[in-house]
């Protein structure tokens, strides 16, 4: 028997890559949703999931958001070359631009890409505005997130 599949899952929406990084190097103040410019070619090659987005970064250039550092490997059947490395255009509403370059204007804030999705059947890019964690912000997490752990592992023990 085969599963019937919706037109979602047909149309291949869903998660494509995420950023882990981000999460572990950033403190995320702000998320945006945001298209990006991409060719034929790049555009199967991410169905395919044949990405990298852990060294990626966004700048804002007057009006314009750019994407810089992410890897697509070229598809394998296409014709014609493209630079795997390439900068992209993201596309954002002009108000949204603005707001991100106010949040570039201080000092330690960068915008990265923390996810990059298909979402009904178009390339989706979601870019947090993050300010880098010291090293004790990260030594925190991991006490915190030992903590967590050691609870729920109580809890799962005195529910049996």
């Amino acid at each position: 028997m085969t599963k019937e599949q919706t037109p979602e899952q047909r149309r291949g929406d869903g998660l494509i890559a995420t950023n882990r990084k981000a999460k572990r190097d950033f403190h995320i103040l702000e998320t945006y949703q945001c298209g990006i410019s991409l060719l034929g070619p790049e555009v199967k090659s991410l169905r395919l999931k044949h990405v990298s987005i852990d060294e990626a970064f966004a700048r804002t250039d007057g009006d314009q958001l750019t994407l810089y550092g992410m890897h697509i490997k070229p598809y394998e059947f296409s014709r014609g070359e493209v630079d795997p490395d390439r900068s992209r255009v993201l596309l954002a509403h002009k108000k949204e631009i603005l707001e991100m370059s106010k949040h570039l204007e201080e000092r330690g804030v960068t915008l990265i890409p923390i996810r990059l999705d298909f979402v009904r059947g178009m390339v989706k890019v979601t870019i947090g505005v993050g300010r880098g964690k010291k090293q004790y912000d990260k030594r925190d997490d991991i006490k915190k997130r030992d903590a967590n752990r050691d609870i729920a592992r109580a809890l799962k023990q005195r529910n049996r």
